[in-house]
């Protein structure tokens, strides 16, 4: 028995829309990678992107449980000696609530080559509003809340 092998001529990529309003971060976080990376297609072949698009809207009304929303603190270095940033998620949410959803995704894609090709496809925007109309993107329905 011969293994099928996704390739790029087969592939067919859809596109989706999230609304984070209401949802936890990373349950919303974990159903958006599984979709860039293709694993709800019958296709799916882990060298090979085969996932879709996915297009984000209102990550500043996203949710964390518990305490969260006081403790969660994301770390950056700048490259020189002592140059540890910390940044919390109060201070993330008010300046830059793309990035929030954009690191929770990215945290949860398999550390690989094509994981920079895959985050490419998660696009975020803050508010209502999207320029990718002209997709046609679908809404997702989810099981989670």
């Amino acid at each position: 028995m011969k293994t099928w092998i996704a390739k790029a001529a087969d592939r067919q990529e859809k596109w989706w829309l999230v609304d984070a309003e209401g949802k936890t971060l990373g349950r919303m976080a974990s159903e958006i990678a599984m979709i860039l990376r293709g694993k709800h297609k019958p296709t799916f072949t882990p060298n090979t992107d085969t996932g879709d698009f996915v297009v984000v809207i209102n990550p500043e009304k996203v949710l964390v449980k518990g305490r969260k929303s006081e403790q969660k603190i994301y770390y950056r270095h700048t490259g020189f000696f002592g140059g540890l940033k910390e940044t919390s998620f109060k201070e993330m949410l008010a300046k830059k609530p793309e990035d929030i959803v954009q690191t929770a995704v990215r945290g949860m894609l398999p550390k690989n080559k094509m994981t920079s090709q895959v985050i490419k496809k998660l696009k975020v925007y803050r508010g209502a509003s999207h320029p990718h109309d002209a997709q046609n993107p679908q809404p997702l329905v989810s099981k989670l809340k």
